[in-house]
């Protein structure tokens, strides 16, 4: 019997994991930095066109919540943003005083090369593990999406975040205008 059938062995076993995980894409998270640092975004701000992307345009409050700034410290980020052509900023067609921040095509593009650059990242990391290897990692990685799927049904609150997929916000069911159009 080895040790893992004990609790103990367990948790050991999934700390050292964490741990494994961390370094790994620590490692990653810093390529992705400098690669970023290059292009001028900020990892604040690729987390916010992220969002964005993911979830759709959000109210400026929502955002300042988000991110935990204050809402003029969210509008000086938005602007800066918005200067770089990475976000814009629309009215509700239904209730002008209602701001909506969304992503740009330009900010979408970002998004879109970074992908490649991970990609290009992980299939030079991945092509030096052996086929055996790699079919392991995969089967594996299959499993952890599995777990994941059963953590958010089994505890919502732990992961409380929603796709528009999942559900529509009521901003979405309007549909925003870019200033200055009819």
């Amino acid at each position: 019997m080895t040790g893992l059938a004990t609790p103990r062995g367990q948790r050991e076993l999934v700390g050292d994991i964490i741990s494994q995980f961390r370094s790994a894409f620590g490692e990653l998270r810093c390529i992705g930095s400098q690669r970023l640092v290059q292009r001028g975004v900020s990892q604040g701000h690729l987390h916010l066109v992220s969002m964005l992307e993911r979830h759709g345009g959000m109210p400026m409050s929502r955002i300042a919540d988000v991110l935990d700034v204050s809402l003029s410290a969210a509008t000086g980020i938005v602007d800066r943003m918005e200067e770089r052509g990475l976000i814009e900023r629309a009215r509700l067609a239904d209730d002008r005083r209602v701001v909506l921040v969304r992503v740009t095509e330009q900010g979408r593009r970002m998004l879109e090369e970074l992908e490649v650059l991970r990609s290009e990242v992980l299939r030079s990391i991945l092509g030096r593990l052996s086929p055996e290897r790699l079919q392991a990692l995969s089967e594996t990685v299959d499993d952890l999406r599995i777990a994941v799927e059963r953590a958010m049904e089994e505890e919502p609150g732990l992961f409380d975040h929603h796709h528009p997929s999942d559900r529509e916000p009521a901003h979405r069911a309007h549909q925003p205008r870019t200033e200055g159009t009819a």
